[in-house]
């Protein structure tokens, strides 16, 4: 069997905030790391992730097949990472999350590479969320062209880089009242480090071949309890203002337009309606990150390692009684 150093792996999005630790993962077992990203001369910061030359840029979008069947040449093993939360232009949905996977997974069958794809739990071809609907066609793409591919779906992901946790300690800086959507929806946030773990694992041919992973964090909250931890360790104290799902899609019409954490889309609030956490039959199959041998990590364990940025005084402020 051939080494670690002998074997290449080629990342897609692997310059987001999950291809950012997978690819540091991987770095770390010794494995050459090509990253397609459609940006490449903005990735250069992944460089300082490995050994000199042991991390490579290349040009790809996945609306191009070409460009896609160039980047995984001589690939042993593919991972496809790529996904976006909220539409823009000809980056919709579909054309990503469906499509995309499609031509990444029919270009991996071609050169005889293994795969590792990335979904989302809450994938169902019959949901009312389009995010959803293609994570779902994403999965059945991957499936048909590589039916040997181990599929991993990661409830909600935090760590350093998040777009969660950060957005939420973010918004209870900017305003005294902070409206909250899904109170009682249950999710099973899961540490961004723990995820790429496992993809590592599974580029390491731990993880079963065709198999569907569910990944989740140790504890089970509702959106309520989520946000309150968050603004305990942020040490912020907005007027949490619950906002029925009606006039939540309302206002995303129009903040769909907005800027950075202030942006929320009719669709990710349609999400917010349905619990993400791990399954009773993942569980039961051991297709989680227990079933890998990964020991989760709490949000309570590592949110305070970044969101200290967000206290009044940084990392100088003393705790409050």
């Amino acid at each position: 069997m051939a080494s670690n150093l002998e074997t290449l792996v080629t990342v897609f999005g692997g310059s987001g905030f999950l291809g950012r630790n997978v690819v540091r993962a991987l770095c770390r077992r010794d494995y050459r790391v090509r990253v397609a990203v459609r940006r490449p001369e903005l990735a250069g910061y992944l460089q300082p992730s490995g050994k000199v030359g042991q991390v490579h840029t290349v040009q790809a979008n996945v609306r191009y097949p070409a460009s896609v069947e160039a980047a995984l040449r001589d690939s042993d093993v593919v991972i496809n990472l790529v996904g976006i939360l909220a539409e823009g232009g000809a980056q919709t949905f579909d054309a990503v999350q469906a499509n995309g996977a499609e031509t990444i997974a029919k270009a991996a069958a071609a050169a005889g590479a293994t795969m590792v794809h990335v979904s989302a739990i809450g994938a169902d071809p019959e949901s009312p969320s389009r995010y959803a609907k293609a994570k779902a066609a994403g999965e059945a793409a991957v499936l048909a062209a590589v039916p040997s591919a181990t599929i991993f779906r990661p409830s909600v992901m935090f760590g350093p880089e998040d777009q969660f946790t950060n957005r939420f300690a973010a918004l209870a800086r900017m305003s005294p009242v902070m409206p909250l959507i899904g109170a009682s929806t249950r999710m099973q946030p899961v540490y961004v480090g723990d995820v790429a773990t496992a993809i590592a694992d599974a580029v390491d041919g731990k993880a079963r071949a065709g198999a569907t992973y569910e990944l989740g964090g140790p504890e089970v909250l509702t959106m309520r309890e989520i946000i309150e931890a968050i603004l305990s360790i942020a040490e912020r104290k907005p007027m949490l203002v619950p906002l029925p799902f009606g006039l939540a899609r309302f206002k995303a019409n129009f903040l769909q337009f907005a800027p950075g954490a202030l942006k929320l889309t009719p669709d990710q609030v349609t999400l917010l309606a349905r619990d993400n956490v791990v399954s009773d039959a993942a569980k039961a199959a051991g297709l989680t990150l227990e079933g890998l041998g990964v020991a989760a990590d709490s949000l309570e364990a590592i949110a305070p390692q970044y969101l200290w940025r967000f206290r009044a005084a940084g990392q100088f402020q003393r705790k409050s009684a």
